[in-house]
């Protein structure tokens, strides 16, 4: 992806809309996927990075959803774990099958879960990922060496599937643009634009680098902004009511020791009724998440203490060794777009990641709700939707087994660099070329250079927190790595970018301040 050269396409007279999605999380990705493999001219802004909000915020986990189920949400989950096997098929690089143990300490506990995993696995038919079983209290302390054992009277394993969201969100992009679609980051959308009868025909949009303004028409525009959508809304009618109860996620991440292993730990219980992961990811151990109504939407949300002090108090229940806030790596927060039905008071752990695809009476589509699983589920439907709206010659959707740029069978082998996939070999020859590149950005962890290099040449990378936080993960899985490799990211960065020693020293500074929120 070059980001110049996708720029000139909106000086271009000659190019026409069919689609213009705004907003660049899983959601809208998966939109401007889909309309471009089915062969619409399509444009998608998105207001700062690709996946800088929500998308790039979560468990990590691909997955049906183990806590729907248990809720009776059966069709929930039959679409997600549907979903699930297509990703693992279509973006083998990225995402891959992962082990859960689930301990008990009551007795009625074993057959009980037994019989909610059977199920589980039942409804994943075909793209099962292996069979669940009940395991002894033995071999749940051989799978999780640092579990409590007081009390403990044996396991649950089951196998759902684990992914790098910020890195499956820039493939989506790639993808999007491999079919002939433009994305853009760092582009607001400021205003929608109405023809003679009303109905919405484009948007006004500001490049907010070198603060141009461009008004740009299209057949349809999708509003797939997440947290942000009821924004969008107000701009086509300021008296739309809010479709969205924004609920803050937390994450802390510690150091792989309190969780040795493959294996990740699903706690079922915790004591306001919700679940807790700790997974291995990167060589680190991420645990959350909570579940906190909030009224405010920002960009960069922050963990409250009490949640904290929850994922710590919970997850120390159950290891040998507690884990303090000394003992966090990095902690950081994201809003899901919760799509509650009007006129009802829910609790957060009651909405479920249900999602919905609304068309406004000016014609402006909105999609809302949902998760990173059933994303492609989500685009489906929303351009659908978007062919109405806009009147367009139908298209199939194809997307089911369109590969995802970069597609590759995972391959378990020392190198990080699998997880780019057909684009591995490419990262080597940099390295191979400029030997200077192959160095490491901080001792303590693999990536490299190069990878700032192909971050903005070929991923539009435009900042030191582009890089650090979505095209490589330091920022989420140690922040203080993080802040001591910020200075020569911002070299590299500038003279990819061919920016000047103020734009590095304010890029340095920037990105010190907000990863600063990152630790405890």
């Amino acid at each position: 992806m070059n980001r110049t050269k996708l720029l000139e396409q909106l000086h271009d007279p000659h190019i026409s809309w069919d689609i213009i999605v705004i907003g660049g999380g899983a959601t809208g990705l998966g939109v401007a996927m889909d309309a471009a493999i089915r062969g619409y001219r399509t444009l998608l802004l998105e207001q700062a990075d690709f996946a800088k909000g929500t998308s790039s915020r979560s468990t990590k986990l691909i997955h049906g959803g183990v806590r729907y189920l248990a809720q009776g949400k059966v069709a929930l989950v039959l679409e997600a774990l549907r979903e699930r096997g297509l990703l693992l098929k279509n973006a083998a690089h990225v995402v891959r099958r992962q082990a859960f143990v689930i301990p008990y300490y009551n007795w009625w506990d074993g057959p009980f879960y037994t019989i909610g995993l059977r199920l589980y696995d039942v409804l994943a038919g075909k793209l099962s990922l292996g069979a669940s079983r009940r395991i002894s209290k033995e071999k749940t302390i051989e799978a999780l060496p640092v579990i409590e054992t007081k009390g403990l009277k044996g396991g649950i394993v089951y196998y759902d599937a684990q992914f790098d969201d910020t890195r499956l969100a820039v493939y989506l992009a790639q993808t999007a643009v491999d079919n002939g679609a433009c994305v853009l980051n760092y582009m607001q959308v400021v205003g929608l634009l109405k023809d003679d009868t009303g109905r919405v025909s484009g948007v006004q949009a500001r490049e907010t680098e070198n603060d141009s303004t461009y008004l740009l028409k299209a057949k349809t525009v999708v509003n797939a902004t997440g947290v942000f959508v009821d924004a969008i809304l107000r701009m086509e009618n300021p008296q739309a009511e809010p479709l969205v109860r924004p609920s803050q996620g937390v994450h802390v991440v510690l150091d792989s020791s309190f969780l040795p292993g493959d294996n990740a730990l699903l706690i079922p219980k915790t004591a306001d009724g919700r679940v807790l992961f700790a997974v291995p990811w990167h060589n680190k151990v991420l645990v959350g998440t909570t579940d906190t109504l909030r009224r405010k939407v920002e960009l960069e949300p922050q963990a409250l203490e009490e949640e904290i002090n929850f994922i710590l108090d919970t997850a120390g229940q159950y290891l040998t060794r507690k884990p303090t806030r000394k003992d966090v790596c990095s902690v950081f927060a994201g809003l899901r777009p919760l799509a509650a039905q009007q006129g009802k008071r829910q609790s957060t752990k009651e909405i479920s990641r249900n999602f919905k695809v609304m068309v406004t009476a000016s014609g402006l589509v909105t999609i809302t709700g949902g998760k990173w699983t059933i994303f492609r589920l989500m685009a489906e439907r929303t351009v659908d939707a978007a062919i109405k709206a806009g009147k367009l010659l139908p298209k199939p959707c194809t997307t089911q087994s369109h590969p995802i740029h970069g597609n590759k069978p995972f391959v378990h082998c020392n190198s990080h660099l699998a997880l780019y996939g057909a684009d591995m070999p490419a990262i080597q020859q940099l390295m191979q070329q400029e030997p200077e590149l192959a160095q490491k950005l901080h001792p303590d962890f693999p990536y490299t250079k190069a990878e700032v290099v192909w971050a903005a040449r070929k991923e539009m990378a435009r900042t030191v927190e582009d890089v650090l936080a979505r095209r490589v993960r330091l920022l989420f899985l140690d922040a203080r790595a993080a802040l001591a490799a910020a200075p020569e990211v911002a070299r590299l960065l500038s003279l990819e970018l061919q920016k000047d020693e103020t734009w590095r020293e304010q890029q340095i500074a920037g990105f010190t301040a907000l990863a600063r929120h990152y630790i405890l």
